[in-house]
């Protein structure tokens, strides 16, 4: 009796197994059915659209052109940085990544549905002519930005070498639009320049993440280590650039853990880029400048250094773009360019529409002095122990003319011409005071 219960109870409960599985099968494929039924909907409203439209609109439209009006506006409404390339688009777009062209040298990106500057780049004809991070561009020549896209407005502000063109912008603090005349020119950046602050500390600028950035900062970094005890990192107004770049320079001060992860909705595009002992250049106290300039790449290297605790971070909040995108051919003469991804920080923190945070908030400016013209110190004497000095230092006292001579150094005066770079050379002594 014993085993005909046991075997009931087998039969019950395989039977059991047998309906569920038949029920799961049953509703999956209901939702299947379901899926692909309200996929034919879609469609047939969106095919139903177009010939209304091609119908009844006031103008002559082809269904090619319809087709692709769609298309631009669908990946419009995804994201800021989504869009569909025309073949005129993506031969634009060919040429901005392989070719030589005329334009003025800044980087732009929709904030808040509006055209911005998010930097110019340093020494081309937007920096000369006054544009800053910020700037809302309405007007390029004769033709309003609201409504055009990235690419359409890259497109109108590249041309020939000489060409003028006129922008109209808005300014924070500034009462009416501003007219800015540019002249086109051949855009070459050098990425990476180097100075020295009181003999110690090395001050690095990047103004872009090319692919010769962490070369480029290593050899700085190494020429003068000897009399290095603290370095400046500068990113402010840095677009950004190559991500492996960007790995590549946080590695060099940093010897473990997660420097930037990457997650899409496709496990494919999941990436995580770690640091490595062997790839570290250096252990000196270390200050990164950031602004509002401050862009993609340049917001991974300085929210992965904050997220460390190798850095302090001086200046204003960065821009906030954490997201990847790729240009997908769709045919041979046209593509889409696809936001497949976002950055995330190694606290696990989003850089995208947030930014990164500088420690101290510094707001750019002069640092204006007031010289006492009546103060008179020991070095203004006549006779002053300047022989009994050299006898205890062993060196001489610098003369003007000795400062003169010295190339790729930021003087006293210089500094008090830009104050968030003060504020970081003041908290660069303290981190070097602190180590000892």
């Amino acid at each position: 009796m014993k085993n005909k219960k046991f075997i009931t109870l087998g039969f019950a409960s395989v039977a059991t197994s047998i309906a569920l599985m038949f029920s799961s099968s049953l509703f999956a494929e209901s939702s299947i059915k379901d899926a692909q039924a309200s996929r034919l909907q879609a469609l047939e409203k969106f095919t139903k659209v177009i010939s209304i439209v091609q119908q009844y609109d006031v103008d002559d439209v082809t269904i090619e052109e319809l087709i692709d009006k769609a298309l631009d506006g669908m990946m419009k409404n995804l994201d800021a940085h989504s869009n569909y390339l025309t073949e005129k688009d993506y031969k634009r777009l060919k040429v901005q990544t392989e070719g030589e062209f005329g334009g003025l040298g800044i980087t732009v990106g929709m904030k808040d549905g509006a055209l911005t500057v998010i930097s110019p780049i340093d020494g081309t004809p937007a920096d000369k002519a006054g544009l800053k991070a910020g700037d809302i561009i309405l007007k390029i020549d004769d033709k309003s930005t609201i409504g055009m896209t990235i690419d359409e407005a890259v497109s109108l502000m590249r041309g020939k070498v000489g060409e003028p063109i006129d922008l109209l912008i808005v300014r924070e603090g500034e009462l009416k639009p501003l007219s800015i005349h540019i002249v086109r020119d051949i855009i070459k950046i050098e990425s990476v320049h180097a100075k020295v602050i009181n003999d110690d500390i090395l001050y690095i600028r990047v103004a872009s993440f090319d692919k010769k950035v962490v070369e480029d900062v290593t050899k700085e970094i190494n020429r003068r280590k000897a009399s290095t005890k603290g370095i400046i990192l500068d990113l402010r107004n840095n677009p950004g650039g190559l991500l492996d770049q960007a790995v590549g320079l946080v590695d060099s001060f940093v010897d473990s853990g997660v420097i930037v992860s990457q997650k899409g909705r496709r496990k494919v595009e999941n990436k995580t880029y770690s640091a490595h002992a062997s790839n570290t250049v250096t252990k000196v106290p270390l200050v990164v400048l950031v602004n509002g300039g401050s862009a993609s790449a340049s917001e991974i290297v300085s929210g992965a250094l904050q997220d460390h605790k190798r850095a302090v971070l001086v200046g204003e909040n960065t821009f906030g773009k954490g997201s990847v995108q790729v240009v997908l051919p769709i045919t041979k003469t046209e593509a889409i360019k696809l936001t497949i991804a976002r950055y995330y920080l190694p606290s696990g923190r989003t850089i995208q529409a947030v930014g990164v945070k500088p420690d101290v908030v510094v707001i750019p400016g002069e640092l204006k002095t007031h010289k006492n013209e009546f103060a008179i110190k020991e070095a203004d004497l006549k006779k002053h122990l300047q022989e009994e000095l050299e006898k205890v230092d062993g060196k001489k006292e610098t003369t003007k003319e000795d400062k003169k001579d010295k190339k790729d150094i930021i003087t006293p005066e210089m500094l008090n011409k830009d104050i968030q770079l003060k504020e970081a050379v003041d908290i660069i002594k303290a981190l070097v005071i602190m180590k000892g």
